[in-house]
């Protein structure tokens, strides 16, 4: 068992033939950080529920995770997923609510949060966020990739051993496929497009409560049109006028908003005709 431990950088052994917890095993096993390492314990994950849609707006909720990472995940997920607003739809001969914000997504980008961070910036840690209208996850540390690139790149981590773990235990998806669970189910429930940004020394991931296509601003109806050509094209599929009005809830007499969005997405640069000589051959990211 030492031996294992020992071979997955958990424990080490000192000078007096004793074994002492590693960093790494504190970070994922630890049951209070703050006991064994004051510099990890600011690595501790913290979460805020504001009243409002500013920061300055009432603090309805706080969490400060004390335990590792491995101990402590799904106890902040739960706590999360109860806090979150809800969507109500009224049907037929039903009345139903969803959460405004999917329960992959959030699972997910938390757990990039954690994995992806730049332990050597001090002094911060992951910090989750819900507003009323969004939910907000920043790291610290830049992006390794171009955060346009979030979708089809397999994800390059600065803690390749803690990954590799958090995986093994089922706490985040396979390498490469997790942004691509984000992106696919803010598509399902028809959500404005996630806001991937690389600030200084941090990167943000930002989710928008439900909206209809009226209220989306013009950058993210290109933002989305740009996803959903990336996260066909890494399923062997062009994006075409009809998957992108399903996509943004646009309705088939409409099309030629969908062809507005489409040109905006060209003339940025964004996508490319799949075959030039063709041009209904639907549309790829443009770097394909």
């Amino acid at each position: 068992m030492l031996g294992r431990l020992k071979a997955e950088k958990l424990i080490a052994p000192d000078a007096d033939g004793h074994w002492n917890i590693t960093n790494l095993g504190a970070i994922l096993f630890a049951k209070d950080l703050a006991r064994i390492n004051s510099r990890l314990a600011r690595k501790q994950a913290r979460f805020v529920a504001y009243y409002g849609d500013s920061r300055t707006s009432q603090v309805t909720s706080r969490m400060d995770e004390t335990a590792g990472y491995a101990i402590g995940f799904q106890r902040l997920i739960d706590m999360i997923v109860t806090l979150l607003p809800h969507n109500e739809h009224i049907g037929s001969a039903l009345r139903t609510q969803t959460q405004a914000f999917p329960g992959a997504a959030i699972r997910e980008l938390v757990a990039n949060a954690l994995i992806h961070q730049d332990f050597t910036i001090t002094g911060t840690g992951p910090l989750i966020e819900l507003f009323p209208s969004r939910f907000e996850v920043t790291n610290p540390g830049t992006p390794l990739i171009s955060v346009e690139r979030f979708i089809d790149f397999p994800p390059r981590s600065r803690n390749e051993a803690l990954a590799s773990l958090m995986r093994r235990m089922g706490v985040c998806e396979e390498q490469g496929i997790g942004i691509d669970k984000v992106v696919e189910s803010i598509e399902h429930f028809q959500l404005p497009p996630p806001d991937f940004r690389a600030e200084q020394q941090a990167t943000r991931v930002v989710l928008f409560a439900s909206r209809p296509f009226a209220e989306m601003t013009r950058d993210e109806r290109i933002r989305a049109c740009y996803q959903h050509t990336v996260l066909l094209y890494v399923n062997g599929k062009v994006m075409r006028n009809a998957s992108l009005r399903e996509r943004l809830g646009i309705e088939s007499r409409n099309s030629a908003q969908a062809s507005q969005i489409i040109r905006a997405a060209l003339d940025r640069g964004l996508i490319r005709p799949a075959d030039a000589g063709h041009p209904k051959s639907g549309y790829v990211p443009a770097w394909a």
